[in-house]
């Protein structure tokens, strides 16, 4: 077995029932390929809508609906 990478695939594989040791290989291989690289992934921060931005959007949308329905 071996784990491919989203960069590595070109076809999408059948999906097909695993025994219990099939999936702890997959695991374990899947654990081992994890990198710092992965992980940094999941640390950066992105950037987002401020909250003001947001809260403003969803009270002009409740305006424009108390005006709709008195």
């Amino acid at each position: 077995m071996r784990i491919l990478r989203p960069e590595e695939i070109k076809v999408f594989p059948d999906l097909k029932e695993l025994s219990p040791e099939e999936l702890k290989e997959a695991y374990a291989l899947a654990k081992a390929s994890f990198t710092a690289a992965d992980l940094q992934l999941y640390t950066v921060d992105e950037e987002g809508v401020p909250m003001e931005d947001v809260l403003k959007e969803m009270e002009e949308t409740q305006r424009k609906a108390d005006e709709k329905n008195p």
